[in-house]
Formats: structure tokens, C-alpha cells, sequence
């Protein structure tokens, strides 16, 4: 009988494409996952992988056994779910996956009031761009800025963030719109709804400078460097920033909580929900 452990390894290697790249998802190095490969197909007695100087790929037989394996992997995923929904003490680590800009400028704010009301729970508030796969634990709950369409997921919609722009009080070209040059995202982030947004809104006039999320925006905000879009939760709330007036479409995010559907009834994660639901519905909601 193989052994598991192996058989994960495996299924981070086909998901990486690479050793190396399976090490750094299990956070182990490479010559760990090269010998747990070794080590599942000696016990198989077939050949998985082909090694190639950059990169695996999947033998024949390799790809049918990574079918088999993540329904293995699902499965085990499930068995846990259950188990955590049946757990009636509302003690515990709750992992939260939020955007950053939810992350850093508004849930930190409210950790005292949580840890006030429930000391008996640990909230891990993971920061991620990227969204997690709740099927595979990699958070308990979500936090996300689009309607989420996972059909194993149960959503709930909590507000919506609007957007508007703002600049520094010593920014040159304040009183002067055409002379506007704009704080946008670096062009991997192109396809973003924000930046689609304030590309429209410049009509041709300068991006000065790009970056790779809203806090960072808001500093270059505040140096005087340009115009940024800023959610109004930011700019309003700083004394250094002048919200600017502009005719044209507004801009939103919406905010929704997702959790999986096994843990949904779960006693803990429900205490969790609803002080989520309370604070971005009072700070969002209206």
C-alpha cells in the first residue's frame, strides 16, 4: 500500500507543473517532493511523471491516477467538513480570507471589538488578492469583492465599497482637471474592474504611476504624485486627501461573505459570519 503523503505530493506537482513548484505549495524542498515522487511510483510500479529540464508532465497513466487522487483528495476534504460542522464548541481558529484592501484598511479596525466578544475564538485574517478554494480548506470563510459562483458555496451579499477620486491638498494640478495625471495598477492587473474604470475616466490623459494594490495607491495619493480612485472609506477618512469632483459613471465593489455548504450550520463559524455580517453591513451596507 502506497503512502498518502506521497500521493499528495503528487497532486502538488501536477497542479505546480514542477517539483519546485509543488515544494513551495507544501512549503517543503525540493528533494522532499523528489522523493516522495520516487517513493509512489515504486510503490505503484509505474512511471507518473516525465522529468523534463523545466518542468513534469504527466505520463498516461499519471494523468489517470490524478483523476483517481483528487477525488481521493475531495473526498478526505469532505470527511473534514463534516467533522468541523459537527463540532458544537464555539471555541477555536477560524481562517478568513479577505482582499487586502478589506484586510488591512478595515477589518484590523475591528479585532479589539472582536477579540471583546469572543476571546475564546482565533481569528486568522488571511490578506489574498487571489481566491481561495474553500472545498480544500484553505480558508473556513470569504470575503470577496465579486458575486462568488462556487456551486458548493453559500453566499450572501453584505454592502457595497463605492469608489471616487481623490488627491493630495498640495497636489499641483488640483483646481486644474485637464492637467489630471492618474495612479493606476502595474499592467498585469489591467483587466480589473478599478483600473478598467479609471482608464475610461482619464480619457487620455497621464498614468504617472502604476502599483499593485489600493493601499499602495493611497500613499502615492498622499505624496502628491497624482489623482488615484480610492474607495471612499480610504479617502474620506484622510484629512490629507481632497475628494476631487468628476462627471461620468460611478465606480463600486461588492462585498459578499461566502462559506462552504458543509460548514455553514457550523456553531463557530456562525459566531464568526455573524460579527462579519454586523460590521461590513454597518460600515457597507447602507
Amino acid at each position: 500500500m502506497f503512502d498518502w503523503e506521497s500521493l499528495r505530493v503528487f497532486l502538488a506537482i501536477a497542479q505546480a507543473g514542477s517539483l519546485s513548484g509543488a515544494g513551495r505549495m507544501l512549503k517543503v524542498d525540493h528533494a522532499t517532493v523528489s522523493r516522495r515522487l520516487g517513493a509512489l511510483e515504486r510503490d505503484l510500479g509505474v512511471r507518473l511523471v516525465d522529468r523534463l529540464p523545466r518542468s513534469c508532465q504527466l505520463t498516461e497513466i499519471g494523468a489517470q491516477v490524478l483523476r483517481i487522487s483528487m477525488e481521493i483528495e475531495s473526498s478526505a476534504f469532505a470527511i473534514e467538513r463534516a467533522v468541523r460542522a459537527e463540532q458544537t464548541p464555539t471555541t477555536g481558529r477560524v481562517t478568513l480570507s479577505a482582499p487586502p484592501v478589506l484586510a488591512t484598511n478595515f477589518l484590523m479596525a475591528t479585532l479589539g471589538q472582536f477579540r471583546e466578544r469572543y476571546p475564546q475564538v482565533q481569528l486568522a485574517i488571511a490578506s489574498q488578492a487571489q481566491s481561495v478554494s474553500l472545498g480544500r480548506r484553505e480558508a473556513d470563510i470569504a470575503l470577496r469583492l465579486y458575486r462568488p459562483t462556487e456551486y458548493d458555496s453559500v453566499t450572501r451579499k453584505l454592502g457595497s465599497m463605492p469608489f471616487a477620486l481623490y488627491a493630495s491638498l498640495d497636489y499641483a494640478h488640483l483646481a486644474s482637471p485637464d492637467q489630471w495625471e492618474f495612479i493606476a495598477y502595474e499592467e498585469q492587473l489591467a483587466d480589473m474592474p478599478h483600473q478598467k474604470w479609471l482608464v475610461n475616466f482619464a480619457q487620455g490623459r497621464s498614468i504617472v504611476c502604476e502599483v499593485s494594490d489600493i493601499t499602495t495607491q493611497h500613499a502615492a495619493a498622499l505624496a502628491g504624485v497624482g489623482v488615484a480612485g480610492l474607495p471612499t472609506f480610504i479617502g474620506d477618512a484622510d484629512p490629507q486627501l481632497r475628494r476631487l469632483p468628476f462627471e461620468g459613471e460611478g465606480f463600486c465593489r461588492e462585498i459578499w461573505l461566502v462559506v462552504h455548504a458543509d460548514l455553514r450550520h457550523s456553531p463557530l463559524l456562525r459566531e464568526v459570519m455573524g460579527f462579519i455580517v454586523e460590521v461590513v453591513g454597518q460600515r457597507f451596507g447602507g
